[in-house]
């Protein structure tokens, strides 16, 4: 009876035309609450009266879509309602059958009664056999000459729906069980699928054939599903800490250990992780970057982080208090034999590195005390058996090799014997300095001291010195003879370019002085600042810094063109650089209006490039200001230009050194000539430098939208479950080419879109890992935009429900807490810095806490003294600090913040 008064509720309402949500609240009030709606079949009675005619009702049809969305009938019966319809020809029936489907097929979850997942397991199972029939009797119809597009069309529709449905493990997994469950509906199965692969011989359309194929293999693989699965270990990967110390290496080599440590420990404290596995997810992202560093300075980088700067980290978090039983030796000890069990890891990273990578490592770990003298010799011990079984791991051709760890393990005493020699009184005997400045430019032996000075917190020394060093030949004095000459000029050159190559490959803040005093700003902080290009920097070519005295620039242009051979006693190099630019305009404009021929061009070029490396360095970054204000026609003799000072001198006649210089000074321009480059789809054949290419540039493909691109990176990063260094490459342009709040809206809307509480949780580790990248300004952002205008407004009240909600709220206090947390101790990191953004003591009036009331504080850590200490970093004494706490957030709704 209650199905016939069900019938009649659904007519009454399609003759009233009740929209869908009247409809709703009136079927809750013809109906008593005893029964659910499953039971009186709410979807099959639904289906039943839409599919009367030859099309679908779609106003009935309205009704179970809502009634799906607000989950009065679950995905099981409609499945199976679905699965009841055999009127095949009716092909408007059919597709709007499918996309009830597309509602719900690829966010199945199996979470409630037993009864009630073993329901759906079956309903899946019946909704693939449907399609199956579906897709047979379109293909058979493809054979009918009239009817052949109609049914290719309907074909290709069913084939998606089957690939969506297959294409998920989990969708498979549930019609294994069902399998099991019933033998007689899985045979009925296999008697479609044979159906199907008879009816597909009539098919020419070869996608489709091969669309098709893809289905059927999907299907006959389920029964063995149980025969290949995997064994995963429980809980034992954390993305948070392997992102941050991959973001770290990548990202941040020069910076302070301190804010690494308390921000390691931050995580571990909101995340609950045992220190063992903590600690060897430090090493499993350590090894992993060591794997997929590009060659060249990126994978010396990754190793000086690796084995010099974590150990110093490890070190560090020792100090902070392990609570009453633990010991953090014994942490890290536990934390190697873990890492030795992941054997492919291991083997892959010395195949990399060429050497036994996991020793080293536990040697320089023995040496910092973080492992006692037996553990260490055990751990060896067990991974050179390991690796006995590994014979290939080291190939005849890279026996001649020496391995980067070694050679960066050695270089760090090299760093400070460097930085003493430097500290030397050479103005007697200024020679002495080139024979050090000698070693360091031979092959990689630049590269190998800079990423060890920076990973051990000497870069900023080193660069001091070089700055000292640039100045110091200003006041050399010049003599009749040659020799003191071209020392100066050797001196000044050298360090100009060992500065811009630090500059280019670790930040321009490493170089700048905290203060210099007014009047006393170096030479090259004065030209890096205002006429070096760098990302992110656009040069005004007619700025007054490139037009310095005019009597200077008119005696350089007549040195570069009159002389056969620039006089070395003659030159101040320093004015020579801030005057070239000049001297290259005047040069230009003769050159473009016929005055000066291309023959008398190259005689200036080779004049510039000839002596001093630092002088095409300083013309070429003016050209390529200049380029960047032509028109696409006025280019050719600018770009032109460039590709001749590019171009190594091939002349006896050089000084010392040349043509390691000419490797550094090509690095140079490569990296300051490629936005241009691109910008103007010029090519321009850098001479072989033997470093490698610019690294993580041009990024993004071509021709897609960027909301696209961080999409698509977003859910692969999800699916992998961990983010790697290219994704944090992609994720850092697409922040400075988005914005902010565009970077921070969109990835929020990706946490929103997922409905399972496991993966939920996943994406907040990942996207806090991600907001890393500029931690207080996408904090303030979300606080401050996003969350307001979720909370305000009602139509997105239903994205807010728990698990996403949950996960949201969750991600907000972690990124609160870790910015209330480094803005009070005023941490913030190079790659931060650099950023042109609003300040955070903008936004302190937003936050305001009132001296004259008690201040409301949220302590985000627990109550637990213990556990409090935790997260308290040491003091110079050892005793630990109090306990983080951060201000309640502000009531913030209907605020909207001005620009």
């Amino acid at each position: 009876m209650k199905v016939v008064n069900l019938k009649q509720a659904i007519l009454q309402a399609w003759k009233e035309r009740w929209s869908d949500y009247q409809w709703a609240i009136n079927m809750k009030r013809f109906f008593p609450r005893g029964a659910t709606w499953d039971i009186l079949n709410l979807a099959e009675a639904l289906l039943e009266q839409a599919m009367i005619g030859p099309s679908p009702n779609p106003l009935i049809l309205s009704y179970l879509k809502y009634a799906i969305s607000s989950q009065m009938v679950s995905y099981s019966t409609v499945l199976m309602a679905i699965s009841k319809f055999d009127d095949f020809s009716r092909d408007l029936c059919v597709q709007s059958l499918l996309e009830i489907m597309d509602m719900f097929c690829d966010r199945l979850s199996c979470h409630g009664k037993a009864e009630e997942c073993i329901s759906l397991c079956r309903a899946l199972l019946s909704a693939l056999n449907w399609l199956l029939r579906c897709a047979a009797f379109y293909a058979e119809k493809v054979k009918e000459t009239l009817e052949q597009v109609a049914a290719e069309a309907q074909l290709k529709m069913c084939l998606e729906r089957l690939e969506k449905m297959l294409g998920s493990t989990k969708n498979r997994a549930l019609i294994h069980i069902a399998k099991l469950e019933e033998a007689s509906s899985w045979s009925t199965v296999e008697q479609s699928l044979v159906k199907l692969g008879e009816n597909l011989n009539n098919l020419s359309n070869s996608p489709l054939r091969s669309q098709a194929d893809d289905c059927v293999s999907l299907i006959k693989s389920i029964p063995t599903m149980l025969s290949v699965h995997s064994e995963q270990l429980n809980k034992t990967g954390f993305p948070t800490v392997h992102a941050v110390v991959l973001l770290e290496g990548t990202m941040n080599l020069t910076g302070e250990t301190q804010p690494l440590v308390e921000q390691l420990m931050m995580v571990k404290r909101m995340q609950r992780i045992p220190s063992p596995l903590f600690v060897l997810e430090i090493w499993k992202a350590c090894f992993v970057g060591l794997i997929e560093s590009p060659e060249g300075t990126e994978e010396l980088k990754w190793t000086a982080f690796t084995f010099l700067k974590i150990p110093q980290v490890l070190v560090k978090l020792k100090k902070y208090p392990q609570g009453e039983k633990q010991d953090f030796t014994e942490d890290v000890n536990c934390a190697f034999k873990f890492l030795l069990k992941l054997t492919p890891l291991l083997d892959k990273a010395d195949q990399r590195c060429n050497c036994d990578c996991t020793s080293l490592l536990l040697q320089e770990c023995g040496k910092q005390g973080l492992l006692s003298e037996a553990n260490m010799n055990k751990l060896i011990d067990k991974r050179t058996v390991d690796r006995n079984q590994a014979p290939c791991l080291k190939s005849a051709e890279n026996a001649n090799i020496q391995p980067n760890p070694r050679l960066i393990l050695r270089a760090e005493p090299t760093v400070t014997n460097i930085l003493k020699t430097m500290d030397a009184d050479h103005s007697k005997s200024p020679e002495g300095l080139l024979g050090v400045l000698g070693h360091m430019l031979s092959g990689k032996s630049l590269d190998l001291l800079l990423a060890a000075a920076a990973a051990t917190g000497k870069l900023k020394s080193f660069a001091r010195k070089f700055i000292k060093l640039n100045e110091f030949t200003k006041h050399i004095t010049s003599e009749d003879s040659s020799k003191p000459a071209s020392v100066r000029a050797l001196l000044f050159d050298i360090s100009f370019l060992m500065l811009c190559h630090v500059a280019q490959t670790y930040g321009s803040e490493v170089i700048l002085s905290e203060s210099s005093p007014p009047g006393e700003v170096p030479f090259f902080e004065t030209w890096m600042l205002t006429c070096m290009p760098e990302e992110g920097k656009i040069l005004n070519p007619d700025h007054p810094c490139f037009r310095p005295d005019s009597t200077k620039v008119e005696s350089l242009v007549a040195l570069l063109n009159n002389s056969s051979e620039m006089k070395l006693v003659q030159m101040k190099w320093h004015e020579a650089c801030l005057s070239i630019s000049a001297a290259i305009l005047e040069i230009l404009n003769a050159w473009e209006n016929g005055v000066l021929t291309f023959d008398s061009i190259q005689k200036i070029t080779d004049n510039i490039k000839g002596k001093v490396c630092s002088m095409a360095v300083c013309a070429v970054a003016w050209l390529v200001a200049h380029v960047r204000m032509l028109g696409l026609d006025e280019r050719e003799k600018s770009l032109q230009m460039i590709r001749q000072l590019a171009t190594p001198l091939c002349s006896e006649n050089t000084l010392q050194f040349y043509n390691e210089r000419v490797v550094i000074m090509s690095s140079i321009l490569e990296h300051m000539c490629a936005d241009v480059l691109q910008q103007t789809a010029t090519q321009i054949k850098f001479p072989s430098t033997g470093m490698d290419t610019i690294p993580y540039w041009n990024l993004l493909p071509p021709k897609k939208p960027i909301k696209e691109v961080l999409t698509s990176v977003f859910t692969k990063v999800l699916e992998k479950g961990w983010v790697d260094s290219h994704s944090i490459h992609v994720f850092d342009t697409l922040l400075h080419m988005g914005g902010v709040y565009w970077f921070c809206n969109n990835l929020v809307k990706e946490l929103l879109k997922e409905t399972r509480k496991e993966h939920t949780l996943r994406a907040v580790e990942l996207l806090y890992a991600i907001f890393c990248l500029d931690m207080q300004q996408l904090t303030l952002t979300l606080l401050g935009h996003i969350l307001p205008n979720l909370l305000t407004d009602s139509s997105k009240w239903h994205m807010l429900m728990d698990p996403p909600g949950k996960a949201l709220a969750k991600l907000s206090v972690w990124c609160a807490l870790s910015s209330y947390s480094s803005h009070n101790k005023g941490q913030a990191s190079a790659r931060q810095k650099k950023r042109h953004r609003e300040d955070i003591e903008d936004y302190i009036s937003l936050f305001p806490l009132d001296d004259t009331q008690p201040s409301k504080l949220m302590r985000l850590l627990s109550s637990n003294e213990e556990d409090a200490n935790i997260l308290s970093s040491p003091r110079a004494d050892g005793s630990p600090r109090s306990p983080l706490c951060v201000p309640a957030a502000p009531t913030c709704i209907g605020w909207t913040p001005g620009h």
